[in-house]
């Protein structure tokens, strides 16, 4: 055993959990912990520029690698309630986070002291444990308690808020003997997937929805094995995207009221059974219920036992993590295949591709401003497979998931269910602290990154490079197609007649601010273009950029002002807007180009 401040054990566990990095703002009532750190050694710290990046940046690293758990630090009060947002994206979306809180000395709580605030209560909808340490004894265990629910069932986010008094205090702790908590992760039985497999064969036009659940549990691999023993096309959700690689003759594309693929959602209408793997049946994958679930059979396969009929009742449900079911599934599948026991697919496949390749939206506008369909053309020629994209929410990011294509896990990192404005950034940079090699393409329009664009001066000091494209159409854009159904265009204009702007900024001045100034402001780098011939030679040159300057490089592409992109209310009613793509050269994309061969 050894005497240590309070502090200085959390520092210990956390390193000892796995723990080395953190995000954060150091503050009055926190500094014991900091200090405690910067004795250590153990942990670095990139210091964000608003505590709301904090918590996006930690969302972001955990989301990077398989394992990570993303840590943001924040002082007493406004810190706190600030961080409110990125725990509940990470909730929302199954992601472990760790929150950790300075708090005023447990005899002031209560009593109206300078930023005391009752974080533990504010917190607790969003997160899956939150709690206020009020005895220093407590907080090694409480730091273990807290990586044990991260890691167990569902995972999530859990807020730690660290009086400073407790932080202070002396206390015996023998970090040696110290061992983290063996997660608990609910597993299938073999008679639960035999008689999901049963009923998947019993189905003449079966499909496989691919949730984010695959991806948190690093099953992706499984899933892949598994669709290939049996046959059987997988749809993908919008956080499950990469779970199989988008060109695999078996990836049956996207379905839902905006992040889909016309492919994805006739064959979901086509089919007749789903097996749904770590997914939750949010509403933007199905649209109504009653829509989604008519003429189909459902087996739902997720960790939370309370998601099991939340949404819709299915016909079999499975408590599991889903590594823990896909390795019965592709144990039983595989044995059943090598027994010549698996029913053929080969036809219904067949129809899912065919109508992967003609079901197509179009993308080869020529138009000048730029239609943000050919925006998303000119990346999918640009980015290599391994390109990790980033983004949050807009018509940026339902473009982005209808145009773009995925082939790994974890390359395409989004806050689906919460989706804030402002994340894009310092998600990135989060991304880019856990992984300093990949390739990483962060997307966002021009409101989104205005909200935390002081980040980029984080990538900038700390040497943290990405590529952002901004598509600038001066609107918000996802409001605006809203407000059709309103009849109005209220107060989503972002455009004003900007008096900074030089005389030869031709468009861009009336599209009100002048974003390359503020990015070089923040020590980045930034280009604008208008034209698509002008992509490809822009990215070449972030890419140089990145490379010398080892900073954030800004491409703006100044939109057209209004384009309506494809989406609606049901599954079987999506508006489309535009012209559709008469062939696979009208849309002249990585996986419609294959498909020409």
């Amino acid at each position: 055993m050894a005497k240590m401040s309070a502090a200085q054990a959390a520092v210990l566990v956390m390193e000892k959990e796995g723990v080395t990095q953190a995000f954060g703002v150091p503050g009055a009532a926190i500094n014991p912990l900091y200090a405690a750190m910067r004795r250590h050694g153990g942990i670095s710290h990139i210091l964000a520029r608003h505590v709301e990046g904090a918590s996006h940046m930690a969302e972001g690293y955990t989301r990077a690698v398989a394992g990570n758990i993303g840590v943001c630090i924040g002082t007493s009060g406004p810190a706190g309630t600030d961080m409110i947002t990125g725990l509940y994206a990470a909730s929302a979306d199954s992601i472990p986070i760790l929150c950790i809180t300075g708090q005023a000395p447990r005899a002031r709580l209560y009593k109206e002291d300078f930023q005391a605030v009752d974080i533990e209560s504010i917190s607790k909808p969003v997160t899956k444990w939150s709690v206020t340490v009020r005895e220093p004894g407590q907080v090694p265990q409480v730091f273990q308690q807290a990586f044990h629910l991260m890691r167990s069932g569902r995972p999530g986010p859990v807020l730690v808020d660290l009086p400073f008094d407790v932080q202070m205090a002396q206390i015996e702790f023998d970090i040696h003997s110290y061992e983290p908590l063996k997660p608990y992760k609910p597993a299938a039985t073999r008679t639960q997937v035999e008689k999901a497999i049963a009923m998947l064969q019993a189905a003449e036009r079966p499909l496989i929805v691919a949730g984010g659940g695959i991806v948190n549990a690093d099953a992706c691999e499984l899933l892949v094995r598994f669709a290939e023993a049996t046959g059987v096309p997988v749809v993908p959700t919008l956080m499950g995207w990469g779970a199989i690689p988008d060109d695999h003759p078996l990836m049956a594309g996207m379905c839902g009221l905006q992040t889909s693929h016309r492919y994805g959602n006739a064959t979901m209408l086509a089919s007749d059974f789903v097996l749904g793997i770590g997914n939750r049946w949010a509403n933007r994958h199905t649209g109504s219920i009653d829509v989604y679930t008519q003429g189909r059979t459902f087996v739902h396969v997720d960790i939370e036992p309370t998601q099991i009929g939340r949404v819709f009742t299915p016909d079999l449900g499975i408590v599991s993590d889903a590594r823990e079911a896909l390795l019965l599934f592709v144990e039983v599948a595989e044995a059943m295949k090598a027994g010549g026991a698996l029913a053929d697919r080969s036809a219904w496949a067949g129809q899912c591709r065919e109508r992967k390749k003609t079901m197509l939206r179009k993308t080869n506008f020529a138009d000048v401003p730029m239609k943000p369909q050919r925006v998303y053309q000119c990346m999918n020629n640009n980015f290599d497979r391994d390109t990790c994209f980033v983004s949050t929410i807009g018509l940026s990011q339902i473009a982005a998931a209808q145009f773009l294509h995925v082939y790994r896990p974890r390359n395409w990192i989004n806050c689906g269910q919460a989706g804030p404005l402002g994340w894009t950034i310092p998600a990135a940079l989060g991304v880019r602290a856990a992984d300093p090699a990949r390739r990483i393409v962060a997307l966002s329009g021009d409101y989104d990154f205005q909200f935390m664009i002081e980040e980029l001066a984080v990538g900038a000091q700390f040497k943290l490079p990405y590529l952002h494209i901004v598509v600038n159409n001066s609107y918000l854009g996802l409001i605006r197609q809203a407000q059709r159904g309103f009849e109005m265009d209220y107060c989503v204009q972002l455009g004003f007649d900007n008096i900074n702007a030089g005389p030869d900024a031709g468009v861009e001045r009336s599209y009100g601010v002048d974003h390359l100034k503020v990015v070089e402001g923040l020590g980045c780098k930034a280009i604008r273009v208008c034209r698509q011939e002008e992509m490809t030679p822009a990215i070449r040159q972030a890419e140089a950029w990145m490379a010398e300057f080892r900073v954030p490089v800004v491409i703006e592409v100044m939109l057209e002002r209004v384009t309506n992109i494809a989406m609606g209310t049901e599954i079987d009613a999506i508006n489309e807007f535009e012209a559709l793509a008469e062939s696979a050269e009208d849309a002249p994309t990585a996986i419609a180009a294959a498909m020409l061969d």
